[in-house]
């Protein structure tokens, strides 16, 4: 017998915010995370903007003595799942560890480390290289730093599928509930990528604004956009069963009704143009969660909406595929990454929280610096200012570089 799963602890650390709370009254208020960067001097760089974690603390989550050999995108990853397993109430219950697993994934990893270490090896020599170097860059150490924190014993799987990780860890979690592998899972994904590689690399193949202006860099589905906001930070959910739940008295959020997850099978890089792929995820999340005779009303879309001129038309005509052009306008679409730039690994994840949070209270985030529409871009995007209406399902999409697409439906418990 296939089993309910539902969300009962979130957690962020994001560039609005280094708490869930925190980042959902500031995307609800439409404050912007994006600003000039500072981790870097950016007089030799084509892009002077991102979207940064600020006034983060780390000491709250890892002690002193191991900043040095751990990686910002550990640490984010730790300090996300801390928030959502505290807010959950598990750290005050006897759980089975054997049926706690952890789902946290990341596109990149440790790139400062690879980078750093790259450049000491170059110009040091390889004796000067960190012995950490290895733990503190590849992608599975966020997961199982966090297993190992909270002993979790149970699947361990870090998923890395680029912008559409978060999405998939979430996914790919909720099934493990599902069909009886855990109990509970620390589902999310992480990223600290606002480094000087990263953002040579991506303004090397053309996917990130070269416009200095905060107010207006980002602005998906706005006839304007021209590429999106690098961000970094990371997200958390705690899923759980839901019978596991109900008998802990646990406060829900949402219950976890579908995933999709398709592949393009197109191009490294760029998303199909017919947007089909991206369709056929958001069909599966909506078939598993038994949706049917779709109108679209009352329902929320987080979309990817990353503010590049392919992305955005694409991601409009998947939805209409998917839900039906009349459908389609009834939903009410928005793009937080108007206000956090792209979390990369960590951006569905994000957005999962968003559409939890969404579904709990009734409100609806805005996508800000919308100023002019795009004929090719013809649905509701929530331009500006948030909304407070019944919300009773809420999708979140995610396109990947290499052609991943990921969707996920949430509904109200009932």
């Amino acid at each position: 017998m296939e089993r309910r799963v539902v969300v009962t602890g979130v957690g962020a650390v994001t560039p609005v915010g280094n708490t869930a709370q925190e980042t959902w009254e500031n995307l609800l208020a439409g404050v912007s995370g994006i600003a000039p960067i500072t981790a870097f001097d950016t007089e030799e760089f084509k892009v002077k903007l991102a979207a940064e974690v600020k006034d983060f603390d780390p000491l709250q989550y890892i002690p002193k003595a191991d900043m040095k050999r751990t990686d910002t995108v550990t640490i984010y990853a730790l300090a996300a799942a801390t928030q959502a397993m505290e807010d959950s109430g598990l750290t005050q219950y006897d759980y089975d560890k054997e049926r706690l697993g952890v789902y946290i994934g990341s596109g990149i990893g440790g790139i400062s480390t690879l980078y750093d270490n790259s450049v000491k090896c170059e110009n040091k020599g390889p004796k000067r290289v960190s012995p950490f170097t290895i733990p503190m860059m590849i992608s599975n150490v966020p997961a199982g730093t966090v297993a190992i924190k909270y002993q979790a014993k149970g699947p361990c799987l870090p998923v890395v599928t680029a912008c559409a990780t978060g999405t998939h860890s979430v996914g790919e979690a909720m099934h493990a509930i599902k069909h009886g592998y855990a109990d509970m899972i620390i589902a999310g994904g992480a990223e600290a990528s606002v480094t000087k590689l990263a953002v040579a690399g991506f303004t090397a193949c053309m996917a990130l604004t070269e416009n200095p202006d905060p107010k207006t860099a980002c602005r998906p589905f706005d006839k304007n956009r021209d590429g999106f906001v690098l961000g970094e930070g990371a997200a958390a959910l705690v899923l759980e069963e839901y019978e596991h739940a109900k008998a802990r008295g646990a406060e829900i959020y949402a219950e976890v009704l579908g995933y999709g997850n398709t592949c393009d099978a197109f191009h490294v890089t760029a998303p199909e143009p017919t947007g089909n792929g991206a369709a056929g995820a958001i069909k599966l999340a909506m078939a598993e969660a038994g949706i049917t005779d779709f109108d679209g009303k009352n329902t929320y879309l987080n979309a990817h909406g990353t503010s590049t001129p392919l992305n955005d038309k694409c991601e409009t005509a998947a939805i209409k595929t998917a839900m039906g052009e009349a459908a389609a306008r009834n939903l009410q679409i928005s793009s937080t990454k108007s206000m956090t730039g792209h979390l990369l690994g960590a951006a569905g994840a994000l957005e999962a929280v968003v559409c939890a949070l969404a579904v709990k209270n009734d409100q609806v985030p805005p996508t800000i610096n919308y100023a002019e529409p795009d004929p090719e871009c013809d649905l509701d995007y929530v331009p500006n200012q948030s909304r407070s209406t019944a919300v009773d399902y809420a999708f979140s999409t995610s396109l990947g570089f290499g052609g991943h697409n990921g969707c996920l439906t949430f509904g109200k418990v009932k």
